[in-house]
């Protein structure tokens, strides 16, 4: 979104925050208001009408009528204020967007293996995917985490994992993304630690670390600590990366994960933005200046099949192509939809592309299926002409009509969240709207309303026998069987010194990042770590409302 097509009321007028706002009653009813404005309504399939899953009516011609006045002005050039049409004056013909492919699973040792085969075949950028118990910051022999280790990602207890990873890989020759977020300050600082132990200085290192825990109150669900403490780890995470690892982006504010959920396109712009707003709010009170870490905030964007609203939506961030979007029916289906959806990032200004696997809906991705997915976005680069010229659907009046609406009325919600007092306070709000549109979803494939090819549609009795990836379940046993020997090997004295340090350093206001390298070094676990800083911030309840 280059520019805002209205003012933001003053404080105190009618669009400011208003006492009282952000109660559970009025975030109910504020979901309500002008519901399809941001969801498609439910007219069923033999209606003549056409929507997007925003609420935007499609008309059957557009003419130039429907564009509003100053497209020059919204437009610019590329490079230039206000970046609709791209933030490098060359775009992709001075740099491809860069490459990057989901991997990680069972073992350290699986994982470098992916890794090394991934850059092999010529990815540039690594995508570091973690099981559900290293999410969560707990350790594989958790009894809690039993049969779920090494099962989504990789597991990762101590620096040891860590070290196996990036085992002959520089990590000054790489850019890696770590989906990792309430325990992100963790995981980064075991990278930034393992670039010690190769004799990289930490100013060499590059990457993102998601560190986005507010989509995940509403969204995904692995949280750990309550907004505060949430907010206080964010914003240390800054602080320290401006000192450290500078080249490190300290974010990704991600609305793909609230797409997963069941979003629209104009609800993921607008509430990635307004957490953008409170991240950016809360590092400012920590005392921040703002060209200090703004310029390593990243976002993350959903891609899905309407190319022409994705186009329209993205001109220009990181996308990850939909994994909702991915059917278990007919999966080969599957890479043709990647396709689109990458090929509608790219025409949208891109600067960081994942594409899926065609089997990800069944499993984690095989080999074979990474590999098309990386092809799929080397055709995009060298075969498509995308990446021929800046912004090529610029002035087209679909997708400038198309904007200007994604760009309004995203806007408007933005505005709902700011009078709730920003995203903090507004979390159930977000997660009603996002349930309205998530049922609005499926009551639109039940119906056949939007066509899904293979499920509503075009099904057939046969069942695709697919290779998928299979996880040995001996990998659990392994990685529990690792970490205890990790954990007889070390000093545990220095060990609970270090968690000691911790505790005490969370109950002052201090930057946290400090004490807990000092216990990863001395070979504390992330769920040791965690479980410090669970003992003085306790732990967030949250759930679905419907």
């Amino acid at each position: 979104m280059a520019t805002r097509p209205t003012e933001k009321p003053a404080s105190g007028e009618s669009g400011g925050p208003a006492e009282g706002d952000g109660r559970p009653g009025e975030q109910a009813e504020k979901v309500h208001e002008d519901l399809h404005r941001y969801i498609a309504p439910l007219v069923g399939p033999d209606d003549e009408h056409r929507f997007t899953d925003s609420g935007i009516e499609v008309n059957r011609l557009y003419e130039s009528d429907d564009v509003r006045p100053g497209l020059e002005e919204r437009l610019g050039a590329p490079g230039e204020h206000p970046f609709t049409r791209g933030i490098h004056a060359g775009m992709y013909r001075d740099r491809l967007w860069t490459m990057r492919q989901y991997a990680g699973y069972a073992s350290a040792e699986d994982t470098n293996r992916r890794y090394r085969y991934l850059i092999e075949h010529g990815s540039t950028g690594l995508s570091m995917a973690f099981d559900l118990p290293t999410q969560l910051g707990r350790d594989s022999d958790d009894p809690l985490c039993l049969g779920e280790v090494g099962r989504t990602g990789v597991a990762i207890d101590t620096i040891e994992d860590m070290r196996i990873c990036f085992e002959a890989i520089p990590l000054d020759e790489v850019s890696t993304s770590m989906t990792i977020n309430a325990p992100a300050a963790i995981l980064m600082l075991l990278y930034e630690l393992v670039g010690e132990e190769q004799g990289i200085a930490a100013e060499k290192l590059q990457g993102t670390v998601q560190n986005d825990v507010l989509k995940e109150y509403v969204a995904r669900g692995n949280y750990i600590y309550p907004p505060e403490a949430t907010m206080r780890l964010t914003t240390d995470i800054f602080e320290y990366c401006r000192e450290h690892i500078p080249k490190w982006n300290t974010i990704s504010i991600s609305g793909y994960h609230i797409r997963e959920k069941g979003c629209s396109a104009v609800q993921e712009v607008a509430f990635t933005l307004a957490n953008a707003i409170a991240y950016v709010e809360a590092a400012l009170d920590r005392g921040l200046a703002v060209d200090d870490f703004a310029p390593r905030l990243a976002f993350f964007f959903n891609c899905h099949n309407n190319v022409f609203q994705e186009i329209a939506k993205f001109r220009g961030f990181h996308t990850q192509t939909g994994g909702v979007t991915l059917q278990a029916q007919q999966p080969e289906v599957n890479i043709i939809r990647v396709a689109l959806q990458g090929f509608a990032a790219v025409c949208g200004g891109t600067q960081s592309l994942h594409t899926n696997g065609f089997d990800e809906a069944l499993a984690l991705p095989t080999e074979r299926s990474a590999r098309i997915a990386l092809r799929t976005q080397q055709v995009i680069a060298h075969e498509s002409g995308a990446a021929d010229t800046a912004d090529p659907f610029a002035g087209s009046y679909f997708i400038e009509s198309l904007t200007d609406e994604i760009e309004a009325r995203a806007w408007e919600l933005i505005d709902k969240v700011e009078q709730l007092g920003g995203s903090v306070q507004a979390l159930e709000f977000i997660q009603r709207e996002i349930e309205e549109s998530a049922a609005s979803y499926h009551e639109r494939y039940r119906t056949g309303q939007d066509i899904i090819v293979g499920v509503n549609k075009y099904v057939t009795d046969q069942i695709d026998d697919v290779e998928i990836l299979r996880i040995d379940p001996e990998t659990e046993k392994r990685q529990v069987e690792r970490l205890a020997k990790f954990k007889a090997a070390r000093d545990q004295e220095a060990v609970d010194r270090r968690l000691k340090d911790l505790r005490e350093a969370a109950e002052g206001e201090g930057n946290l990042l400090h004490p807990i390298k000092d216990a990863l070094r001395d070979g504390a676990s992330i769920g040791e770590v965690c479980g410090a800083m669970r003992d003085v911030f306790g732990e967030y309840k949250g759930g679905a409302f419907f």
